[in-house]
């Protein structure tokens, strides 16, 4: 307990709930800082390309995200919050494992680790679509299906071999997007952000019409928005069945 002067000027003791949250809540935000940091410092080296930062930079993105994830809750941790700390774990060998080939490797490197991250995120995903999320849904579930339609008759001209890959990976992850309105508005807006990104990169890698200026941006600009909506989505879901969660009330659009 802290002590602070009562009415009379004697030491009144402070809540021992209000001492924790407080000890609690300032590694959390040195967590989200770290991430925040590390984030654009990613991104300016995207915009200026600086290839040697932004892929170092790379490689700390999803452990500092799982790091944040971790502190914001508490033991024992739920199967949401485990599996979401999984995910963050597959991702990250997704960004990373890539470097270590090149070619046909490295993107079957990277989509086989995503598609993992993807299974992860709808296996944790689904009970909270139980109660006729789909179903109340139908508009987003038609326009995620048109879109990964679209995108892989874009891609399929371009992508031999590898449109069979892309074909499953593009399927979890339409269903991932989906089943991510199950946890709210913030995790739903970060499935969407998700499809977004990959999309970008399915279509940089099979089609030749695609090129933005500053592609790599945008594509992990979007990656990063996903991921971290995502997470704050499962935070103030956590947060909302007691587990211990701690999340900034404005980004989980709570207050």
């Amino acid at each position: 307990m802290t002590e602070s002067a009562g009415p009379y000027g004697c030491r009144a003791s402070a809540p021992y709930h209000v001492t924790m949250n407080s000890q609690r809540t300032l590694p959390i935000r040195a967590a989200w800082t770290v991430f925040a940091l590390i984030a654009a410092a990613h991104l300016v080296a995207r915009l200026v390309d600086a290839e040697t930062v932004a892929n170092v930079s790379q490689w700390f993105l999803m452990p500092a995200l799982a790091g944040t994830v971790w502190l914001a809750t508490s033991a024992p941790r739920g199967r949401l919050v485990v599996l979401v700390l999984i995910a963050l774990g597959f991702s990250w060998l997704g960004d990373t494992a890539p470097d270590l080939s090149d070619g046909d490797t490295s993107f079957l490197l990277m989509v086989g680790f995503f598609l993992l991250a993807q299974i992860t995120y709808i296996v944790a995903f689904v009970p909270y679509n139980r109660d006729g999320v789909m179903r109340r849904h139908r508009a987003l579930v038609a326009g995620y299906a048109v879109v990964v339609v679209l995108l892989v008759a874009a891609c399929a001209p371009g992508a031999g071999a590898l449109l069979v890959p892309a074909l499953v990976y593009g399927t979890a992850l339409g269903v991932m997007a989906v089943l991510s309105a199950g946890l709210g508005r913030t995790a739903a807006i970060g499935g969407g952000l998700f499809l977004v990104s990959d999309g970008m990169i399915a279509l940089g890698a099979f089609a030749d019409w695609f090129g933005p200026p500053v592609e790599g941006f945008w594509i992990m600009a979007t990656y990063i928005a996903a991921q971290v909506l995502i997470v704050v989505g499962v935070l103030a879901k956590t947060r909302d069945h007691h587990d211990g969660a701690s999340v900034p009330h404005v980004l989980a659009g709570n207050g």
